[in-house]
Parts: structure tokens; C-alpha cells; sequence
């Protein structure tokens, strides 16, 4: 490592800027730019009008069906997974037309809902992910490391994916969206089941032995992955290989009106930095190590169904992880978080559901020469309290009032309230309008960053930082306009304010993180689907987005605004399956992204397919080919993204 000596802080003011690139990009590396198996089969078996009856928990915190459900949801179901012939969960999220998903490397993935994918050099940070009631974001940049977050697919019952303001519910940082994933009760997956893929990407292979009990069942499984390294558009190799095992456990139990779950799983991986290094404000080239990440979790939950109608629930879970990112920095992370939720028994026109929820974290980062995080250690509190009343004006008309206060150690205590109004017009016909107040917390590094890792810094922390704030206005449509169709539509304006900035000092020394830019975005979100014929069913979806960012009095960060060139302003899709005869099927789907103004990204088309075959019941194999039109980057600067390959895999599942 050769290292130039620079005398002065200052010398760095006139290309602050790429001074401040160097370590925030290594930093920004690290983040994610980014039934038994024969029932999970019997879902191909569901009418669009049977789908559309599908009981889901995320808009209100009680089961309700899709179809009534007041808010712009999609729900992608196992046999969506298997379909589609995903291998990991960004990969399965592809099939919510109400996500932006875009790939930067093996392992990066800016994922988001109605724009903002990564803003002013962080990652994306307004979606909220759970699994299995778990929050999987970090208060470390209040986004997700997607490279940590593997499930054995065969095992998720289904996604929710909600797109717009979930804060009442969910807390803060449901400002765009929230992604619920929900694995399949031990109950249902009694037995053996073992999946190996293989292709020229990589390979995994996975395993999960269920039992049955009385009252319940339990499941283990264990799985490891191997993905090979991608390339630039020159045809240089990226070295962005990764490599991850994981095992984990699920175990179910009812006893009258108690019903018990428990499961946890633990995993550890390593992905490789992409070349060449990178340059530090000191002059020194930085050589990127491998990303090592570790984690344990243990999740622990109880139901109890009231004899007067109501219910009462209590969750529990404990987060372990740990990632180290050479040579910017470490940390260790712990989280314990509790839950309680009461819904009470309807009364006459009301349906109240209030909860509580408090979370600690212990956090330690170790920091470097390029970047520090002051203090280094930290112990965070996060500690809220919700209610919401969904109310009968007529039997055809509900509206639902909520609200939530949250108080966090940075910005103290934040409301966030929701009004929706839901119309049933007809049996097969809703019309549903809400607004809402959700916020963003800062974060670790929003708040605590600081460049390089002593002084004198360039960059002095976000002291002033606020939290992001966004006021939502939202009207949707859902219903069945005929036999065998469905469609869904929404339209939605996002008011934000206090978006964060990099602001020069007047001295002009050195840098802050602030608050000061204000936006709004305005877009359309269609999806549905045709029941062609008894054998086949065509899907297809379509999002327009329009945002602006303008600078507030006070700001100098002209690069701001242009943040909003990392969106795409539509996408369009379209899957067609069809079931050539009893246990074959074929599914091709086509992707069109427009393109994005930031870093000149193109926009591209991608066609993906997959045939299945149903040899007997114990055994399936499957090929799966994604980008069979060609090579495409989809984010990140051109210098480093990767070209996301033409792939093909071979699938084999045997399940007894």
C-alpha cells in the first residue's frame, strides 16, 4: 500500500466531493445498492377469484382479504416463486410490479417502492422488510443488506408487498413501502425436501426435514450458495463472487385458543469488493477486501383468540449480526424487540386494534483511517405506541383512522397518522382514497459519519439532520371487471420535505450532512391478470413515476436534486404461464425498465423463462434461463456495475 502525505485538510476543500466519494463509496459497497412441497404445487390451482380471497395481515394488522383491502398491495405467492424459477429473495421480489429492483453486482440490489432508490450517496432507505414479523432493516443507514437476507424459498407461504406509507402500523421507515414476507407454518411442511441449482451463475443446494405433532410440527433446514463473479461491459471481471451458508429451524403448536411459534436461523458469508481500489482522502489506494457477514436470530410469538371476538399477540426476537468491510469498516450489531398488539372484539361499528412496541440495540463500529463513526459505540432506543379504528358508516363503506407516536434518540418523538376510506361499489368492485404522514429516522449515518477516520475530517457528521418527512395522498381501484380477470390501480402524490443534503461550512473547510431539500413524486402503479383459458393466465403490470427535488433556502449541495435521476421514470411487465399438460408447465415473462438519468444508465429489456416438470409426485426438475435477449447493467456508476448475464440453471427437487 503506498500512501502520498498531503500537509493540509484544506488543499481537499476545491474536490471535496470526490474526496468525500472515496470512503462513502467503499462504506456504500457494503450496503444493498442493495404444507408439504406437493401443496405449495396445489396454488396453481386457484382461480384469479380464489387469489383474490387471499387472507393478508399487512394493511391492517388483521386477516383480510386482498380483494377489500384498502391500500396499493400485491401479493406474490409460492407458486409465484416457483413459477418464476427464483433462487433468492431480491430475485423473487421482481415479480411485485409495485417494486423497483435493480442489480448492481452478484450480491447489490437497490431495491424501493415509488422512487428515492438510494438518495444523496446512501442506499435506499424508505422501504421496510419483514420476516416472519421480524424487521430486518439496519439503524446503521435504515435500509437492508439483501446480501444477508436468504430463505429457502420452498418455504415461504407468500409476500406482501405494500407500496405507499405504512407508518401507523409499522413504524417509522415504512415511508415508501413494506415487503412482509411469511414462511409456511411446521404444520404444513412435514417431511423431506431437497433442492439442488446448478447453472452457470453458481449453485446452491438446500435441505429442511419437517415432522408432524399433535398439535403442530417443526421444521430444520439447512442451505449454502455459491455465485460466480460477474463482468464489466469491457468484458473485465468483477470480483464480486459470494459464497453463504445458513441453517435454521421453525417450530408450530396450538392448544385451544393459544398458538405458539419459534424459529430462528443463523448464517455466514463472504462477498468479494470489486476492483480496482479506491482512492482515500489521504492519497492512499485502498484495496478492497472480501465483505464477511455473519448473523444469528431467534424470533418467538403467541396468539391467543379471545372468546368475545377478539385477540390478543405477543412477539419477541433477538438479532445478532456482524459484517466487516475492509479497510472502511466493522460493525456488530445487537437488537432486542418486543411487540403486543390487542385487537378487540368488533363493537357495533368499531374495529379497534392497538399495540405497543420497544426496541433496543447495542452498536459497535470499528472505524478506520478513511471513515469513523463517532461515538463508536452506541445503545439506541426506540419505543412507539398505535391505534386504529376501522369504522362501518354502511355496510359498502369503512373508514379506518390510525395513528402512531414513535420516539428515537435522534430527532425524539414523530406522529404518524393514516385516514383511509374503502367503498365497496359492488360485489367484485372497491374504490378506496387515503392520507398519510409517514417519516424516515436518521441513521448511524445520517448522523454519526465522519471522513476521513481522525482529524482534521472533511466531513463533521449530520447534527443538524432531521427526519425525512412525507405526506401521501393515494387513490385505488381493485376489483373483477369480468370472469376470470382482475386489475388493480392506483394513483398516488408523495409530498416530501426535509430530504438530507451535504451542505459546505461558510468556512468551506469541511462538509455537513443537513436536511434541506424538498420533493414530490407523482406517479400511476396497474397491475392484473387473464384467465385465457383453463390452462393458461397472462399477468402483466405497468408504473409511471415523476419526481423533483428542489433545494430549500440555505443549501449549496447542487447535486442534490439529481437524485432523482436514479428512479426509472415507468416499467412495464408481462408473464405468461401456461400449463402445456398434467405436471409440465411454462412460464415466460418480459421486463422493460426505462432508463436512468444518474450515472447514464440504459434503459433494458429482459426476457426470462422456465419449463417445469412434474416427473412424479416426489420429484421435479426445472430450466430456467434469465436475460435470454442478452447482457444489461441496471445500476451504479458505468465505471463499476456489472452486466447482469444471460443465465441458465437447472433445478431438481425431490420432496417425500
Amino acid at each position: 500500500m503506498e500512501s502520498v502525505h498531503q500537509p493540509h485538510a484544506v488543499a481537499y476543500v476545491p474536490t471535496y466531493r470526490r474526496a468525500l466519494l472515496a470512503p462513502l463509496a467503499s462504506l456504500l459497497l457494503a450496503l444493498p445498492a442493495h404444507a408439504e412441497y406437493a401443496d405449495v404445487r396445489d396454488m396453481a390451482d386457484l382461480s384469479i377469484e380464489e387469489l383474490a380471497n387471499i387472507q393478508i395481515t399487512s394493511v391492517s394488522k388483521n386477516p383480510e382479504p386482498l380483494g377489500s383491502a384498502a391500500a396499493s398491495v400485491f401479493v406474490i405467492t409460492a407458486d409465484d416463486i416457483r413459477r418464476s424459477g427464483a433462487s433468492s429473495v431480491p430475485e423473487a421480489l421482481r415479480l411485485a410490479p409495485n417494486l423497483q429492483v435493480a442489480q448492481s453486482s452478484v450480491a447489490g440490489y437497490a431495491i424501493t417502492a415509488r422512487g428515492l432508490n438510494g438518495s444523496n450517496n446512501s442506499a435506499p432507505n424508505k422501504l421496510l422488510v419483514l420476516i416472519d414479523g421480524r424487521s430486518v432493516y439496519s439503524p446503521f443507514f435504515s435500509g437492508v443488506f439483501w446480501d444477508a437476507q436468504d430463505l429457502m424459498l420452498d418455504d415461504v407461504e407468500r409476500i406482501e408487498v405494500v407500496s405507499g406509507p405504512g407508518g401507523t402500523l409499522w413504524g417509522v421507515n415504512a415511508v415508501n413501502g413494506v415487503i412482509n414476507i411469511i414462511t409456511r407454518s411446521a404444520a404444513n411442511t412435514a417431511g423431506s425436501l431437497a433442492t439442488l441449482d446448478a447453472g452457470n451463475r453458481g449453485a446452491q443446494v438446500a435441505f429442511r426435514q419437517g415432522w408432524a405433532t399433535p398439535h403442530g410440527g417443526w421444521r430444520v433446514y439447512a442451505k449454502h450458495l455459491e455465485a460466480s463473479h460477474t463482468e464489466l461491459a469491457s468484458g473485465a471481471r468483477v470480483n464480486d463472487a459470494r459464497h453463504q451458508s445458513q441453517l435454521g429451524f421453525r417450530a408450530d403448536w396450538n392448544r385451544d385458543a393459544d398458538r405458539f411459534s419459534l424459529h430462528g436461523s443463523a448464517y455466514r458469508g463472504a462477498n468479494q469488493q470489486p476492483e480496482p481500489g479506491l482512492i482515500a482522502v489521504s492519497g492512499t489506494t485502498l484495496k478492497l477486501g472480501t465483505v464477511d457477514t455473519s448473523g444469528v436470530n431467534l424470533t418467538g410469538s403467541w396468539t391467543r383468540q379471545l372468546a368475545d371476538g377478539g385477540s390478543i399477540s405477543l412477539q419477541a426476537y433477538l438479532d445478532h449480526t456482524q459484517r466487516t468491510v475492509p479497510p472502511t469498516f466493522s460493525e456488530l450489531l445487537n437488537i432486542a424487540d418486543i411487540q403486543f398488539q390487542h385487537s378487540l372484539r368488533p363493537a357495533g361499528k368499531h374495529r379497534i386494534v392497538w399495540g405497543a412496541n420497544y426496541r433496543h440495540a447495542w452498536d459497535n463500529v470499528t472505524n478506520s483511517e478513511t471513515i469513523a463513526f463517532l461515538p463508536a459505540e452506541v445503545e439506541q432506543d426506540w419505543s412507539s405506541l398505535f391505534a386504529q379504528d376501522e369504522i362501518s358508516l354502511r355496510d359498502n363503506l369503512r373508514l379506518t383512522m390510525g395513528a402512531r407516536i414513535e420516539r428515537n434518540d435522534y430527532t425524539g418523538n414523530e406522529f404518524l397518522p393514516t385516514l383511509r376510506l374503502a367503498w365497496q361499489a359492488a360485489p367484485t368492485h372497491s374504490l378506496w382514497a387515503a392520507a398519510s404522514r409517514t417519516v424516515r429516522a436518521p441513521s448511524r449515518l445520517d448522523a454519526d459519519a465522519y471522513i476521513p477516520g481522525r482529524p482534521p475530517y472533511l466531513l463533521r457528521g449530520g447534527l443538524r439532520v432531521r427526519s425525512e418527512v412525507a405526506k401521501v395522498f393515494e387513490l385505488g381501484y381493485r376489483g373483477q371487471p369480468l370472469p376470470g380477470v382482475s386489475y388493480s390501480a392506483t394513483v398516488f402524490h408523495n409530498d416530501y420535505d426535509h430530504l438530507r443534503t451535504q451542505e459546505v461550512d461558510a468556512s468551506r473547510t469541511f462538509i455537513v450532512f443537513d436536511s434541506l431539500m424538498e420533493g414530490k413524486a407523482n406517479g400511476i402503479e396497474m397491475w392484473g391478470s387473464v384467465q385465457a383459458s383453463p390452462t393458461w393466465r397472462l399477468s402483466a403490470g405497468f408504473t409511471a413515476l415523476h419526481q423533483s427535488m428542489q433545494l430549500k433556502p440555505g443549501s449549496n449541495d447542487l447535486a442534490g436534486p439529481g437524485t432523482a435521476g436514479k428512479d426509472p421514470s415507468h416499467t412495464v411487465q408481462l408473464r405468461s404461464t401456461y400449463n402445456i399438460a398434467r405436471g409440465k408447465d411454462l412460464e415466460v415473462a418480459v421486463r422493460k425498465v426505462a432508463e436512468l438519468d444518474q450515472a447514464a444508465v440504459p434503459g433494458y429489456t429482459a426476457v426470462d423463462a422456465r419449463f417445469g416438470w412434474q416427473v412424479n409426485p416426489e420429484f421435479e426438475v426445472s430450466v430456467t434461463a434469465h436475460n435470454l435477449n442478452g447482457d444489461h447493467p441496471e445500476y451504479g456508476p458505468a465505471a463499476t456495475r456489472s452486466e447482469i448475464p444471460r443465465s441458465l440453471a437447472v433445478r431438481l427437487v425431490w420432496g417425500i
